[in-house]
């Protein structure tokens, strides 16, 4: 408990520390009077128009193709991801009698959050409540219909409500299986099903719905209407917080979550002492490269439309990851004489993780600069932090994914500044772009990262312990010296 306490701790220093000078009670006058919305704060359902006579009724919103084609493409990719990308590099990674457990934890993860974000989900996460979570008028799909509409972030423009389902289940999906990563090779199958049901309903939804609920661009014509927007909204969208595609909902959340998880279950049974190497960094490289290749979907699908702001975030994307590549390798060179394969793999990663809540915000030297940066502070951490603090994070999801998605959300709201190259945020009264705020912007992000970070700890804490009380957490010492293919699941993923 006490290791617990001190990486927490650990974890506050680097998502808080540099900006504790600021003041929340400005932060929240800001929120309530500054005339701003971000272009890429996630959409929710088309808002209802008011009741008028049928003389008067406005045509009904038509989709636009080719926006609804690149949703369909960009939902594809994320699938790619999920199932095959991260299971093969988390599967190349892990030691060969995990392998097949590592795959199937995977697969089968992605199937069960699908159907959960389809009953429940969805309506949680993305319809009205409180700032805190939505409601349920749309659980089992209610009312989501071929002609249903979900708003895009420019006014008028809309995309079928059901690729908006299917798009935003792949995140809900992908995000806690990016959280086996840390407790590889020791957690029973059953619990970690149990685990993921639990952690999906208390800690992703309720970030989701703060981060990425809004009524959508046009609903906001007036200041008047924009404090109605601003009432409704999730939590963290109320007080300005910019998140593009999931660095707070997707990666601070599942990094954190990793964290709790490997230290709740202790570390692998000859950790430190046996050798514990990758047994095939040629499928790791194969797994990074897909997971590289469906990130764009990730990214530049989170836009929700085929326009200047997708491309931005596409060669942000690009930009970055190849930058966070290089950075990585370059320290390694250094530090150890020799650059791996695991390095250049690790340092991709990075990039695509720390680029994540900032890729529509930034300019593109700001995405380079920003890969740049990411690399080492990773590094640190997966190579002297955790042995420091001696937790058994098995594949660095707290050191890639928590602190480059810590990282990168800072660093967004820096680099969102008009005056740096960046894209700077939406004034949807004036149809322009918002004065910036380095202030109110920067104890924006302070908020959604100290939020995810206590949101996720403290629902991964509880659920572990319920799991544990019920079923049991971890494989008996045979079956982890055996590995998990076989007295999990009775195969072998080879036959030598």
């Amino acid at each position: 408990m006490k290791r617990l306490l001190s990486v927490l701790s650990l974890v506050a220093l680097v998502g808080l520390g540099l900006t504790s000078n600021l003041s929340f009670a400005e932060d929240m006058a800001a929120a309530a009077t500054e005339v701003t919305t971000e272009v890429a704060a996630a959409t929710v359902d088309a808002v209802a128009p008011a009741e008028v006579t049928p003389a008067e009724a406005a045509p009904a919103p038509v989709p636009n193709k080719g926006d609804t084609t690149w949703m369909i493409v960009a939902t594809a990719l994320v699938t790619l991801m999920a199932i095959p990308g991260l299971g093969l590099f988390y599967g190349g990674l892990v030691r060969q009698k995990n392998m097949l457990s590592v795959l199937m934890q995977t697969f089968v993860i992605f199937s069960l959050l699908g159907i959960l974000w389809a009953l429940y989900g969805y309506s949680v996460a993305f319809t009205a409540g409180n700032p805190f979570f939505g409601g349920f008028s749309k659980a089992f799909l209610a009312g989501v219909t071929p002609e249903s509409i979900a708003a895009t972030f420019s006014k008028g423009v809309y995309i079928p409500e059901l690729i908006f389902v299917a798009f935003q289940l792949t995140f809900a999906a992908i995000t806690p299986a990016l959280i086996i990563g840390a407790f590889a090779e020791r957690m029973k199958f059953s619990a970690v099903l149990a685990f993921m049901v639990l952690w999906f309903t208390f800690a992703y939804l309720p970030i989701a719905h703060m981060v990425w609920y809004w009524d959508g661009p046009d609903a906001i014509t007036t200041a008047e209407s924009l404090n109605t927007v601003l009432a409704n909204a999730g939590w963290l969208w109320a007080k300005g917080a910019l998140d593009f595609a999931g660095g707070t909902v997707v990666h601070i959340n599942a990094g954190v979550a990793g964290l709790v998880a490997c230290l709740v279950l202790g570390k692998r049974i000859g950790y430190g002492k046996e050798a514990m190497t990758p047994h095939s960094l040629t499928l790791t490289m194969v797994g990074v490269s897909l997971l590289w290749v469906g990130w764009f979907g990730f990214n530049a699908g989170s836009n929700l439309e085929a326009n200047g702001y997708a491309a931005l975030a596409f060669v942000n994307t690009m930009l970055a990851t190849c930058a966070a590549t290089l950075s990585w390798m370059f320290v390694e060179w250094f530090h150890k004489s020799k650059p791996s394969m695991l390095g250049g793999a690790s340092g991709a990663v990075a990039g695509l993780v720390a680029i994540t809540p900032a890729c529509g915000f930034v300019g593109p030297m700001a995405a380079i600069l920003i890969g740049l940066l990411v690399s080492p502070l990773c590094y640190i951490f997966v190579s002297k932090v955790k042995y420091m603090f001696n937790y058994d994070d098995a594949l660095d999801v707290f050191g890639i994914h928590a602190v480059g998605g810590i990282f990168g959300a800072l660093a967004t709201g820096v680099f969102v500044n008009p005056a740096l190259g960046g894209a700077g945020v939406v004034d949807y009264v004036a149809n322009g772009v918002a004065a910036y705020d380095f202030g109110a912007q920067m104890t924006a992000q302070v908020w959604a990262v100290g939020t995810a970070v206590v949101v996720s700890a403290t629902v991964s804490y509880i659920a572990l312990k319920v799991v544990d009380l019920l079923i049991g957490l971890r494989v008996s010492e045979e079956s982890e010296r055996e590995g998990l293919d076989t007295t999990e699941h009775g195969e072998r993923a080879y036959h030598m």
